[in-house]
């Protein structure tokens, strides 16, 4: 957990986000990732998406590590992973600091992960940084998720985003899942910065794909949707059509 504080001010409320890790667990750049947005003002709750197998404590970078996540990734079900969301934003919603509105966002797994979370239809926007399993729907103890098929039950607003070059998750994978978003009118918004790589944002180098410009503009956009969302009481979204002016 991660709690702002704002001096003299000890029953304010802020909104909960509840941050998905990369296959990994919560290393130290998810964590700092948390904390970025802990001192923007909300509460974030950052789960061991591996808890079944092992505890807390994060995987190392390497090919051991590497190996561990991808095999636990699919051994675990995702009816558990739905729990661990479930928990996550009932636990958030139980704080007496908790405004009553929930974000998610995530990382790599973290990603689809929080692509799920929004399945909830108590969370109100999710930004999924590089969702990998989505498009191939290989998710889970049988590698045969439902996250693709279910996207019309996501309530919220969704930011995608996906690096141009992201061998994880393919052109022909990213057209898919945009493409299945617009057929079931999600709210949406999408951005694939031309050079970045899978992971650009994890601020470790030792596999040399970090990007903090690319994560700077990318977490302005978390902000704006956060901000917009999770603070402002917009009242229920009634889905009718907006007019647009086809002028200059």
């Amino acid at each position: 957990m991660f709690h702002p504080t704002i001096p003299n001010y000890k029953q304010a409320k802020f909104p909960g986000v509840v941050v998905f890790s990369e296959i990994y667990q919560v290393t130290g750049p998810v964590a700092r990732f948390a904390r970025q947005i802990a001192s923007q003002g909300y509460i974030v709750a950052a789960p061991s998406s591996y808890h079944e197998f092992t505890g807390p404590e994060p995987l190392a970078y390497d090919g051991p590590g590497t190996d561990a996540g991808n095999a636990w990734k699919i051994e675990k079900a995702v009816s558990a992973y739905d729990e661990d969301a479930t928990l996550s934003v009932s636990h958030l919603l139980s704080l007496p600091t908790c405004n009553g509105r929930i974000g998610a966002t995530g990382m790599c797994l973290g990603g689809h992960l929080a692509y799920r979370c929004a399945l909830d239809a108590r969370v109100s926007a999710a930004v999924c940084y590089f969702a990998t399993d989505i498009h191939s729907r290989t998710l889970g103890k049988g590698k045969n998720d439902d996250s693709l098929e279910r996207c019309g039950d996501i309530k919220g607003e969704l930011c995608m985003i996906f690096g141009k070059m992201d061998t994880h998750v393919p052109p022909e994978g990213r057209d898919l899942i945009r493409k299945r978003l617009h057929e079931e009118k999600v709210n949406f918004s999408w951005y694939e910065p031309a050079w970045a790589q899978h992971a650009f944002i994890r601020d470790e180098l030792s596999k040399g794909r970090y990007d903090a410009a690319l994560s700077g503009v990318c977490f302005e956009m978390l902000k704006e949707l956060f901000n917009r969302t999770l603070r402002s009481d917009l009242g229920p979204r009634d889905g009718g059509d907006i007019e647009v002016e086809d002028v200059c």
